[in-house]
């Protein structure tokens, strides 16, 4: 039966970032106290400085673990270059993960020690994080936590474009049904983080549902839009940007029909009008080309 006072019940996104941390290492390391054999082995991309932000730092500092931190920051990485220098089980590189065979992580980890089925694996580089972990075919780490757009409802099914200059980010429901074809279970959602374990670990979580309605329960950042029969749109939920300072979405800036148009008994006519008020231009260029005809 699923603990749900565990770490990895979902306990909501924490905007204090020093609260985010310990509660997000406290879930991995709930998570890796599941799998039995432990090679002590972690991977993080992108690792930032390893000073704000580390999803790994816990686990090589409080349990010895060896690791492969990766960032593409040339500022950050030398920030956490400096950190672990002389430590030669922690092994920094300065690079972007790729979306590819060829530039994604199996080829940066095939230059390193660690094994195939490594512990942990935390992909968290705010958008491109579906197509880094698809990217991933050689190595099968035992636990894997990946970064979802906690404002996309779970029934919507959203990925970005593979693009490394876009930040959208994709939806947990895509999320899971990648797992899924990679032989992963969603096992916990903690944040914006989400937790997976390979099928064959998934049991020794006693979890009887993993549904994303049983493991991700507290949705504050998602804002629903609906609409009413006479047209006027209605919000319900977090109404925020959550990453830029939490500025309102209001109800007046989203609204399509004007509120003389907002009626249940809306015509033909209405539609042509409000077409014409939506584009005049182009009204006016129907009205020149029916003169011209005659």
């Amino acid at each position: 039966m699923k603990d749900k006072n565990s770490p990895l019940a979902d306990i909501g996104y924490y905007l204090q970032e020093i609260d985010g941390c310990v509660i997000t290492a406290q879930a991995i390391e709930y998570a890796l106290g599941k799998i039995p054999v432990r090679d002590r082995w972690c991977v993080e991309f992108g690792a930032g400085d390893d000073l704000h932000g580390s999803t790994t730092n816990r686990l090589i500092e409080n349990h010895q673990y060896s690791a492969v931190l990766i960032e593409g920051s040339r500022k950050k990485f030398e920030v956490l270059q400096g950190f672990y220098a002389g430590r030669p089980n922690i092994i920094t590189k300065n690079l972007y993960v790729g979306l590819s065979a060829q530039d994604g992580l199996d080829a940066i980890l095939a230059e390193t020690p660690i094994p195939p089925d490594f512990d942990f694996l935390s992909v968290d580089i705010d958008g491109n994080d579906y197509h880094a972990w698809n990217a991933i075919v050689k190595y099968h780490p035992k636990i894997v936590m990946v970064e979802f757009n906690p404002t996309i409802p779970p029934e919507v099914h959203f990925v970005q474009p593979a693009d490394p200059a876009i930040n959208w980010g994709s939806s947990l429901v895509a999320l899971v049904e990648l797992g899924k074809k990679k032989d992963y279970e969603l096992v916990g959602v903690v944040g914006v983080n989400a937790f997976f374990t390979g099928r064959k670990y998934y049991p020794l979580f006693g979890i009887e549902d993993n549904s994303m309605s049983a493991l991700w329960t507290k949705r504050d950042c998602v804002t629903y839009i609906f609409c009413g029969y006479d047209g006027r749109i209605f919000l319900r939920g977090c109404q925020k940007l959550p990453w830029h300072f939490h500025i309102p979405i209001r109800e007046p800036d989203v609204q399509v029909l004007p509120g003389f148009l907002q009626k249940y008994s809306f015509t033909r006519t209405d539609k042509r009008l409000f077409e014409t008020l939506k584009n005049p231009f182009a009204f006016a260029r129907q009205i020149f080309r029916r003169l011209v005809k005659k």
